[in-house]
């Protein structure tokens, strides 16, 4: 878990910073090789939707890939305009495909509802209230503060990331950013889903940016 001394403070305005800087700040503290990155296997953790309760991601797995996106919390604007665009843009061409998306939060359940309800989602939105998912992909950072929001007596919050899972529970795309202010494009994670062989390196800030661990 990236905690606050080891990159900066949660009250800096993440917003400026951009993704090359995010990328070089994270090396320089040696984080960006604990980040999940494709080739790793999913770490199986339950999580709960929040209309179905309890899913688990490896019976998800019998029926088709996955694709996690990972948001801060309901009425965090930027999250839940990415939602929106990804309502559109991603989760019809996830459907042809057979693969889940699922959005996921470590705010309690009964509060992250609001977002899927409010906007009408059609996908998964789950919550890892206990940031077991989160802190396990090393995507997770701490937020003082952030426990309010939440109401899970944690303060830590995920960076904005998407990480694409095939079949077999095997990561093909893992891209990390500090904040959803540009959301990660969907046909990049549309092609993850759809490439027939082979691992995509890790990505920060579009396919430009890919790069080694």
């Amino acid at each position: 878990m990236v905690t606050e001394g080891a990159m900066m403070t949660a009250t800096q305005d993440r917003s400026r910073v951009d993704d090359g800087a995010f990328r070089q700040l994270l090396e320089r503290n040696a984080i960006w090789n604990r980040m999940v990155t494709a080739g790793d296997r999913l770490p199986i953790h339950p999580l709960v939707e929040v209309d179905l309760g309890p899913i688990h991601l490896d019976r998800l797995l019998h029926t088709g890939p996955l694709v996690l996106a990972f948001i801060r919390y309901a009425n965090s604007p930027d999250c839940e305009a990415a939602l929106l665009d990804y309502r559109t843009s991603l989760a019809p061409a996830l459907r042809t495909l057979d693969a889940h998306l699922v959005a996921v939060s470590p705010q309690r359940p009964e509060r992250l509802a609001a977002v899927k309800h409010r906007h009408d989602l059609d996908f998964l939105v789950a919550a890892d209230p206990r940031h077991a998912l989160i802190g396990a992909l090393n995507i997770g950072f701490t937020a003082p503060g952030a426990d309010t929001v939440l109401g899970t007596r944690q303060s830590v919050l995920p960076f904005a990331a998407v990480v694409v899972v095939d079949r077999t529970g095997v990561v093909r795309l893992a891209e990390v950013r500090p904040d959803w202010s540009t959301p990660i494009a969907a046909d990049r994670i549309v092609a993850a889903v759809a490439r027939p062989g082979g691992l995509p390196a890790r990505a920060l800030g579009g396919p430009d940016r890919c790069g080694p661990r």
